[in-house]
């Protein structure tokens, strides 16, 4: 720790970027030296050109899968925040709720989306639906582990002020859940992009997965790396976002 603490944040900057370029210099010159096919592996440049070609479709299809994992995420969030609540104060809830979330959560959600297709449809709901399935389940057991992490003292220590449950929850519970909560979270966040991917691997006509399926039936590999590519931009900015919200709600877990 000490040592990374000494390094300048230009370098902490810089050795992964030029980490990246160095392997991506490496994938270029293995491809070409070994003159793999395009359709098996396709070259870093040959990526690139694909992606100017096709700029305007991977936006747009891009746009698609982003705005269905947003709002499949959100719903999460507004849904299991309340129900972690209730989990974590209510024992019928933790003894009826949590178990059958446990159980839901342990089935595939790649085996559920072909039957959220058949009841929903071809639209975008049911990529929502995929996305709120995998994601909510990570935000609703953080939630709880961090309702429940008050110790004792703390609470009968705010009650000797004579602070309501209400007062407690408010200025107590919910601020120490807060880590937790946005851990889950980025978790989920990661998840929600698989989760849209999924729905649109099962049944759509737009979206970065519904490209990626047709280009490598087509053996489009450079366009379906085009695809991967900017999925991935997709999720890694969902989570810096998250964790610069974290940063800027909970500043006392740096120091």
């Amino acid at each position: 720790m000490k040592a990374q603490s000494r390094m300048p944040k230009w370098a902490q900057a810089a050795f992964p970027v030029l980490t990246l370029l160095a392997l991506v210099v490496i994938w270029e010159c293995a491809v070409k030296g070994l003159k793999v096919p395009q359709w098996m592996l396709p070259a870093p440049t040959d990526i690139a050109h694909v992606s100017i070609d096709w700029g305007k479709d991977l936006m747009r299809h891009g746009w698609v899968t982003f705005y269905e994992t947003v709002i499949g995420f959100g719903l999460a969030l507004v849904i299991a925040l309340p129900v972690a609540v209730l989990i974590a104060y209510t024992p019928l809830f933790r003894h009826t709720i949590y178990p059958a979330l446990l159980a839901l959560q342990s089935v595939p959600k790649v085996a559920l989306a072909p039957l959220i297709t058949l009841w929903l449809g071809f639209g975008v709901f049911p990529k929502v639906v995929v996305v709120f399935l995998v994601c909510f389940f990570p935000i609703v057991v953080s939630a709880i582990t961090g309702l429940e992490s008050t110790t004792r003292s703390r609470v009968d220590l705010m009650r000797s002020m004579q602070a309501t449950s209400w007062q407690i929850f408010v200025r107590l519970r919910i601020p120490e859940a807060m880590p937790h909560i946005l851990v889950g979270c980025k978790i989920g966040i990661t998840f929600a992009v698989i989760g849209a991917v999924i729905g649109e691997f099962v049944g759509a006509e737009e979206g970065l997965g519904y490209l990626i399926m047709t280009s490598t039936a087509q053996s489009r590999t450079p366009l379906a790396f085009a695809s991967l590519i900017l999925l991935t931009g997709i999720s890694i900015g969902l989570f810096y976002l998250i964790e610069g919200i974290e940063k800027l709600l909970i500043r006392w877990e740096a120091h």
